[in-house]
């Protein structure tokens, strides 16, 4: 029925949709203080579902398509973004048993032993044995102790140090994740972003890589040369390390207008990229703006409520 619904919403030619589908982690087993993350089981279980209701292209070849109001009916494209190591360990085999592809976006900065910012104050905040946080201390003393009890406060506090920080400079943000692990006390993991061989890895296996900035910084607030260099520093290194080319770009968070702004946009046309996809929901259409493709994928656990609000999605772009 709802393969039926699917190629109804989405049927071939210039009336066809591509749903984008996004993900970032796909941890073993479920993630106690992140419960709604992706896992393995879920993972196989939303492959499974995704292969018997869409026809699942490369993303830069379903681009293609849609640019020329070609695709094929049900057309969808998996993305995941930030370079985490599962996403070779876990994600690849999964991928693999169901036959289908994905493109990997890199944020090569944090490639072979670094940690993304926010992973930093997660894993703070997950691995420190004190009951609290205290940051008094620090520029985040606003925020109050944070109380570490159980996994939900532990969450709660990981969530509300990442909102106060996300938006200010890159300097002052490292220096107040610095801040946070410094008084958290804990030991850090090294190996939660791929290695350079694990993304070549990725290659040979017949997926796709792209860029997705050296640093993951919010586009919108640097200027021109800083942002030129983040966007085409990655593509450089992740040329070198699979030994291809890079047509499609995925913007850092994602958000238009907020995470990135139209002079973004046009920095990445000028760099030669074919498309780029953000993080609005939705599902693109005949026409879209190539450097600003939507991308959607539903939190159910259920398949129908997984399906129909995919469907949704698809039936309302």
């Amino acid at each position: 029925m709802l393969r039926a619904a699917f190629r109804w919403a989405s049927p071939t030619g210039p009336s066809a949709r591509l749903s984008i589908l996004i993900y970032h982690r796909v941890h073993r087993t479920p993630d106690p203080l992140f419960p709604g993350e992706v896992d393995a089981k879920v993972f196989d279980r939303q492959c499974q579902w995704l292969k018997s209701w869409f026809d699942v292209l490369p993303l830069d070849r379903a681009v293609r398509l849609l640019a020329r109001g070609e695709l094929p009916a049900r057309a969808a494209s998996i993305t995941f973004d930030d370079g985490y190591a599962d996403n070779h360990d876990v994600a690849l085999p999964i991928l693999q048993r169901h036959g289908l592809s994905a493109t990997f976006f890199i944020a090569t900065g944090f490639l072979d032993g670094g940690r993304m910012w926010n992973d930093t104050v997660i894993e703070a905040v997950r691995r420190c044995r004190a009951p609290a946080l205290d940051l008094a201390r620090t520029e985040l003393a606003g925020l109050g102790p944070l109380a570490l009890g159980d996994d939900g406060q532990r969450r709660a506090a990981a969530e509300g140090i990442i909102r106060a920080i996300k938006y200010r400079p890159p300097v002052e943000r490292q220096a107040l994740v610095d801040a946070v692990a410094d008084t958290a006390a804990a030991d850090l993991p090294t190996g939660l972003m791929m290695r350079s061989d694990q993304v070549h890895a990725l290659h040979r296996a017949g997926m796709q890589i792209g860029p997705h900035t050296r640093s993951h910084p919010i586009l919108a607030r640097l200027d021109r040369a800083a942002a030129i260099d983040e966007v085409a520093g990655s593509r450089e290194q992740l040329e070198a390390i699979t030994g291809a080319p890079m047509p499609v770009f995925a913007y850092p968070n994602g958000k238009p207008g907020e995470d990135y702004s139209a002079e973004t946009v046009a920095i990445v046309r000028e760099l030669g990229f074919e498309a780029a996809v953000s993080t609005a929901w939705g599902a693109a259409r005949y026409g879209a703006d190539p450097f600003q493709l939507p991308r959607f994928t539903p939190w159910d656990r259920s398949q129908w409520r997984f399906g129909l609000r995919l469907l949704h999605n698809v039936a309302q772009a």
